[in-house]
């Protein structure tokens, strides 16, 4: 099996089935990231964007990675600024008009969706260069490595960004409540 490397330098040589053998492997991986970030509509055109764009510039990419995945994260956290950029902040707060009128959630809410919630909250209080390798590593299960490659920093720096989101996280009155009650939980089963 070839390399993701490998493909790219085929596509770059004029084949035209290797490039689109790179999308068929990370395309659920890329997506799910965009989706997770963006919400499933918007990801499905980000996605488009991210594979132009990686076809247009992958002449930059280094084959000296085999692995191309930590490349089109990049490619994809670049599409994702520019959105981010590009929208006003009214459109990036989701439409709940389209609830329906009486609509209850209470009965539906339970210890995971507070812990949800809790836990979102602590991560987004965490410095945006933290939340981003944390984000990489532990949500897209990048190396730190990669996570790095993806941010354009060095290995060493992720790696204590990665330490710092965990020890904050850590030290987080919510989240250090959260492992209390859920080992509380856990004991008495």
């Amino acid at each position: 099996m070839a390399s993701d490397a490998e493909l790219i330098g085929r596509s770059l040589s004029g084949d035209a089935e290797a490039f689109m053998e790179v999308v068929c492997r990370h395309e659920v991986a890329i997506g799910a990231y965009l989706e997770r970030r963006v919400g499933r509509e918007a990801a499905e055109d980000l996605l488009g964007d991210v594979w132009a764009a990686a076809f247009q510039y992958r002449g930059t990419y280094d084959r000296s990675f085999p692995e191309a995945r930590p490349w089109l994260y990049t490619v994809a956290l670049n599409r994702l600024r520019q959105y981010w950029r590009s929208r006003s902040s009214e459109d990036l707060v989701p439409d709940v008009t389209a609830l329906a009128a009486g609509w209850d959630p209470w009965p539906t809410v339970d210890v995971r969706v507070d812990t949800r919630t809790a836990f979102r909250a602590a991560v987004a209080a965490l410095r945006p260069d933290e939340r981003e390798v944390l984000t990489l590593v532990a949500g897209e299960d990048l190396s730190v490595a990669d996570a790095a490659r993806v941010l354009g920093i060095p290995a060493g720096t992720a790696r204590r960004l990665l330490h710092q989101a965990r020890t904050t996280l850590r030290n987080s009155p919510e989240v250090a409540a959260l492992l209390t009650e859920l080992n509380s939980v856990k004991g008495t089963k």
